[in-house]
């Protein structure tokens, strides 16, 4: 009934402590997954910044947006004001054409008078000169029709130069107008041009004006959009914060339900151990024989090696561990390093190989340490493959569970643990191990271990 119980026993050990893996590695994810949680968040305080100065900025623009309009549309009537101006003026000009050609017909009309009273002024003075001529002929009694002659002869001559003067002056302002006109012509083709130039210019104040609206609108819409975000961002860090305290606890949880367990499971292994010292047989009484046989033959072999002195107590204790450099995980070695690797493993390699369910003999001092195990967990380590080191190179560590620390503390000949076997990356294996004492000229060294499956 004790064996049975006890058997009982380490199988809730044994499922105790596979629980507690699996809730160990929950709670692993669960603080992974919490980091990374606060990393969010504070991308998220970051995001909710930058919303903020987008929603200041949206706003800014919406406003520049509605000063703009107004400044656009104050401009667009003061510029079609100034057009329309421009235009009238560009009218004017271009009427003064028609006036300037009625008065060059004027002058040239003019002019054609002058000509004939210059034609005149010329057949007068000629009848002037006939009539003089004419009047010396008849003597004393045509004297006075001399004087006629002459006063004659000197209007047409005043005349004649009259008509001359009046010709020069209007040639001089036919060519003044005619000089005007060509600038006025010129003047009409730019007024011609800018009067095009002033229709596009209309059009475009009034497309540049439709996008300022488009663009105003398009900026309320941005301040909704941004306001909405900003909303959004909020509830998503109110979540996000409510899911972290949420995580928190529940990782709380977890570790508290794995301490239970583990306490459970330590309490499974006492009652096992204990079966295992009621001096009833069970399945577990072949490998308690084995580890008794083999811890009795290492110590021999280290108190015969301190005979011999090929061994002394001062490196046999020592507790100083030198890590091994490049090693991952870390190796160390200490002054019984060496001498174990010698004369120790190839006992270890042959007490593992007596019973197929043994997966490993070793031997582990106060710390924890290994100073070495069986060749096939001894083999050199290879570099950037951590997960193989791990199973095939575990000499040389330090490795400290709950189990492996009750039996070093615990008061006995030997004890009977289940427990889980870290394989490092977060995997683990189900073992039973066979925990004796090493006791070396009376001074506790450690233990000797005889983990097998069940």
């Amino acid at each position: 009934m004790l064996a049975d119980l006890g058997e009982r026993s380490g199988d809730i050990a044994l499922q105790c402590s596979e629980t507690a893996g699996f809730l160990g590695e929950l709670n692993r994810r669960i603080q992974n997954d919490a980091r990374r949680l606060g990393e969010l968040q504070s991308n998220m305080d970051a995001l909710a910044v930058s919303q903020n100065e987008s929603v200041l900025a949206a706003q800014e623009l919406s406003l520049t947006a509605r000063r703009a309009a107004k400044i656009v549309a104050e401009g667009h009537d003061a510029i079609t004001l100034s057009l329309g101006q421009v235009t009238k003026l560009i009218e004017n000009v271009t009427g003064l054409e028609g006036h300037l050609r009625r008065f060059l017909d004027v002058i040239e009309t003019v002019g054609g008078i002058s000509d004939e009273l210059g034609a005149i002024a010329r057949q007068t003075r000629l009848l002037g000169v006939n009539a003089a001529i004419e009047a010396a002929r008849g003597g004393e009694a045509t004297q006075g029709f001399a004087v006629v002659a002459d006063e004659i002869r000197r209007l047409a001559g005043q005349a004649g130069e009259s008509a001359a003067s009046v010709g020069d002056k209007l040639g001089q302002l036919d060519r003044d107008a005619r000089q005007l006109i060509g600038g006025v012509e010129a003047n009409i083709a730019s007024g011609r041009d800018a009067g095009s130039h002033i229709d596009t210019l209309r059009a475009t104040m009034a497309e540049i004006a439709s996008l300022v609206t488009q663009f105003g609108d398009r900026s309320d819409s941005i301040v909704t959009c941004t306001d909405e975000a900003d909303g959004d961002v909020a509830a998503l860090r109110q979540g996000l914060s409510l899911f972290s305290r949420s995580s928190a606890e529940s990782a709380g949880r977890v570790d508290m339900v794995r301490g239970q367990l583990e306490q459970l499971e330590g309490m499974a292994n006492a009652m096992l151990n204990r079966a295992a010292h009621g001096g009833h047989i069970t399945r577990n009484s072949r490998y308690i024989a084995l580890a008794e046989e083999g811890a009795l033959e290492v110590m021999a072999l280290i108190e015969q090696a301190l005979e011999r002195r090929e061994l002394d107590l001062d490196r046999l204790f020592d507790t100083v561990y030198r890590p091994v450099p490049g090693s991952e995980p870390v190796q160390y070695e200490n002054g019984f390093t060496a001498f174990a690797d010698q004369h120790v493993r190839p006992l270890l390699d042959r007490r593992t190989a007596q019973d197929a369910a043994i997966v490993g003999c070793c031997l582990v001092d106060m710390n924890g340490y290994l100073p070495t195990h069986i060749s096939a967990r001894s083999q050199p380590q290879r570099p950037g493959q951590q997960r193989w080191n791990m199973e095939n190179a575990r000499n040389r560590q330090i490795f400290m569970d709950s189990q492996t620390r009750s039996a070093l503390d615990g008061e006995g000949d030997f004890f009977l643990f289940t427990y889980r076997q870290d394989l490092g990356e977060d995997r683990y294996r189900a073992l039973r191990s066979v925990f004796i004492p090493l006791v070396i000229r009376g001074r506790r060294w450690g233990l000797y271990e005889v983990g097998y499956l069940i």
